[in-house]
């Protein structure tokens, strides 16, 4: 599937991720739950305005997104 990030550009650029489309589907990123680094990437554990908890990876050799991860919350 498909994954489209929107992100905080500040002191570097995609320093944290704020809004997602996942396939047709908009997301807004309501907290971001953990992040960690390791050499040439980025994972952000996010919650989305829908309650769910998506793990956002960035490959900084390419700049690309990907959904590493999903877990349902319910409400």
């Amino acid at each position: 599937m498909q994954i489209r990030v929107e992100s905080y550009s500040g002191y570097k650029a995609d320093e944290y991720p704020l809004r997602f489309l996942l396939g047709e589907q908009r997301y807004t990123v309501v907290e971001i739950m953990d992040r960690w680094y390791g050499p040439g990437y980025r994972y952000f554990r996010v919650r989305a305005d829908d309650g769910n908890l998506y793990l956002l990876r960035l490959d900084e050799t390419t700049q690309q997104w990907s959904l590493a991860g999903y877990r349902e919350e319910g409400r």
